[in-house]
């Protein structure tokens, strides 16, 4: 049987510095009124207090480069809570590219062959991959490959849409990446 391909090392570090920070990032977005509605479900968008202390306390840095047009709508429904995640972490610090800024990374990342977007990348202090997230929370991308297997992808956008609606405050996209954060800040195994 012959070995699997090796891929390249990524230099996380360098894809990482060759990102925008957020207020660039939503600043120069081609889809104003895509960024407006970053911008004002980033203002709306709350921590608990204990996800706060957790994130205040965080052992460790974390980078996360975040794959993100402002044209696709789950980029806008989920680049505010990494945002707010990280607006309440000192620890944490966000890059912004764009998928044809870097293809050799986000070929790495596609869902189920697609190009779907946003992907978070979840780097440790010394940029050591330790997970990614998207480009929704994982009931959802279920969702959409059963939808894919029976051949109802609308049925399953259906169900996806009222996943959202029952879930106005995000806390299951929340609890997937503190979950993430938790992972890329360990200190031991």
């Amino acid at each position: 049987m012959p070995r699997p391909a090796i891929l390249p090392v990524i230099d996380w570090k360098g894809v990482f510095d060759s990102g925008q920070r957020f207020a660039e990032w939503v600043k120069g977005g081609e889809h104003r009124d895509n960024c407006e509605r970053i911008r004002a479900d980033l203002a709306a968008l709350s921590v608990e207090p204990h996800e706060a202390a957790y994130l205040e306390a965080l052992p460790r840095p974390i980078h996360v480069v975040a794959i993100a047009e402002a044209w696709c709508g789950d980029v806008v429904r989920h680049v505010a809570v990494l945002e707010r995640l990280a607006h309440a972490a000192p620890n944490i610090a966000v890059r912004y590219i764009g998928r044809g800024q870097r293809p050799d990374v986000f070929v790495r990342f596609l869902t189920n062959g697609g190009e779907a977007i946003p992907k978070f990348i979840f780097l440790s202090g010394a940029f050591v991959e330790c997970g990614n997230w998207g480009p929704m929370p994982a009931a959802c991308r279920e969702l959409i490959a059963r939808g894919k297997a029976c051949g109802n992808v609308a049925a399953a956008r259906e169900k996806v849409a009222a996943l959202y609606n029952a879930d106005p405050d995000r806390r299951i996209v929340i609890a997937e990446l503190l979950h993430l954060i938790g992972v890329a800040s360990s200190s031991r195994p």
